[in-house]
């Protein structure tokens, strides 16, 4: 049994794996201060676990590990114990996120190349892998989450609007006209993007959606040939396997 964890900025979300099969998924608020009583609970106590950890967040990385410690649960974390096998051509690149890597590596093994991989989570990401299976880089965007949260922290008068689906295009009052221009103007963006880069590198690269808001978006882009919102779980199960295989 394997503990597939992604530790992202907003939640810690947990995929339990037996072999290549998903059968449960968890998501914890990365905040949080009960990871111990959690992972407890997930694993029922049992030490028949190993985890693969992939993280943007150190501090929860290090209390998430040491909890599994206690269970006797075994954890590698990703960049340290697992290096992901996919050639970085970023200027520097340790800049680069291990959670885009592993998507990446996903997404070539999953798809094929090329591939661009959108992650829909607190940011928005971009990541381009060649027909050579290289990972070339991307864009990082604002969340919608953050978009909704940003226009009403930094405004005298807009409110707090929580994410749904807008009632129309033309807002005809201010929480659908925050929600419009959010929503379809990502959507905009995001297609437009797409278009872009299949201009650039060639017709046939596959676009594949992940991440949290993932699912939600698929209603308004146009671009996406697959949507899988456990992109990066699968990732980290794969990557589990294949360094298990060449131990």
């Amino acid at each position: 049994m394997l503990l597939a964890i992604d530790i992202g900025n907003t939640n810690v979300n947990i995929g339990v794996f037996k072999g290549r099969r998903l059968l449960r998924k968890y998501s914890l608020a990365t905040a949080s201060k009960t990871y111990f009583s959690s992972l407890k609970s997930i694993t029922k106590g049992r030490p028949a676990f190993e985890a693969v950890i992939c993280s943007v967040v150190p501090k929860a990385t290090q209390a998430l590990k040491a909890d599994l410690k206690r269970l006797g649960v075994r954890a590698y974390i990703i960049g340290k114990d697992f290096k992901v096998p996919v050639r970085n051509l970023y200027r520097r690149p340790a800049q680069v996120g291990q959670d885009r890597l592993v998507n990446s590596y996903a997404a070539i093994r999953l798809f094929g190349a090329p591939i661009i991989a959108i992650d829909f989570g607190t940011a928005i990401t971009f990541d381009v892998i060649s027909k050579k299976e290289e990972y070339l880089g991307g864009m990082i965007l604002p969340g919608l989450g953050i978009s909704l949260n940003a226009l009403a922290r930094r405004t005298a008068l807009l409110p707090e609007v929580k994410l749904r689906c807008p009632k129309e295009f033309i807002g005809t009052d201010t929480q659908n006209s925050i929600l419009s221009g959010v929503i379809f103007g990502f959507d905009a963006l995001t297609d437009e993007f797409a278009r872009r880069l299949k201009q650039k590198f060639a017709n046939n690269v596959k676009v594949i959606a992940t991440g949290g808001n993932a699912g939600f978006m698929a209603k308004y882009c146009f671009c996406f040939d697959k949507v899988d919102p456990d992109l990066t779980l699968k990732g980290l199960m794969l990557l589990e396997k294949k360094y298990k295989k060449n131990s």
